[in-house]
């Protein structure tokens, strides 16, 4: 936690300081790796634990399913998030241009080439720290992991990344995205025995739903508003997974 904490807040806080802007991915990308440093250093050198369930063998054959929810499911929830703006009256719906069907397009290659980024974070919390946290209560230990993960983003509301009007709000709204999220990625961790299907979905969740989310109502939305109506399907799957037990599944 002091790895993971100290090295990310004092990351974010000195590019600010510097003037560089947060929502640069460049920018981003070394403290998006203080989880799997933090994994790391911990499973290493300090419980001296090693990496036999660190979930790094990609395990195609047997996890081909989970890879493949991971990989279209976030396309599946901007579906869902379109209807719930539209049933809202937030968005009218529209046929979309040659153009943005080809972004769409070139997301759906993308996002697997994205893979190893977002690896940063799910190697730390989803496939170390959720693994520890009351192992014998799975849906205790997803959402405190998640809880952490949230807390961990905070200092973006205050650095320039997002901006919400109510801070109080808007972190609370964001908090509970990331409580479902973490709900996904701990059970494509926990069910493929693997990483990377949760690198791969928390990859298309940055890159599809929050982008595609951002991109249709952030002009006409406030960011608290836009995270809550991203965050209904997140809700949506999340909640099936935890009422229908899949938390508990063991390795497929």
């Amino acid at each position: 936690m002091l790895i993971s904490f100290g090295f990310a807040w004092a990351g974010m806080a000195g590019a600010w300081l510097l003037g560089f802007s947060l929502t640069n991915p460049l920018v981003q990308l070394p403290f998006g790796f203080a989880p799997a440093l933090a994994a790391f250093v911990v499973r290493r050198w300090v419980t001296r634990e090693g990496f036999a369930d660190a979930g790094l063998a990609l395990r195609l054959r047997q996890a081909w399913r989970h890879y493949l929810a991971a990989w279209l499911g976030p396309f599946a929830l901007v579906v869902v998030m379109l209807a719930t703006a539209a049933a809202c009256g937030l968005w009218q719906p529209a046929w979309p241009t040659a153009g943005e069907w080809a972004f769409v397009g070139v997301l759906v290659l993308i996002v697997p080439l994205l893979t190893p980024v977002y690896w940063g974070e799910e190697f730390g919390w989803t496939s170390y720290l959720r693994l520890r946290l009351v192992p014998d209560r799975p849906v205790a230990a997803t959402l405190a992991t998640g809880l952490i993960w949230a807390v961990w983003h905070y200092p973006l509301a205050f650095f320039g990344y997002i901006e919400f009007g109510n801070v109080v709000v808007g972190l609370a709204v964001w908090t509970v995205s990331f409580l479902c999220q973490e709900v996904i990625l701990g059970w494509l961790r926990i069910s493929s025995g693997t990483v990377w299907p949760a690198s791969l979905a928390h990859a298309g969740n940055n890159m599809v739903l929050a982008l595609l989310t951002g991109a249709v109502l952030g002009e006409h939305l406030d960011a608290t508003t836009t995270t809550v109506v991203m965050t209904v399907p997140l809700a949506l799957a999340a909640g099936w997974i935890v009422l229908t037990g899949r938390l508990h599944d063991r390795v497929g």
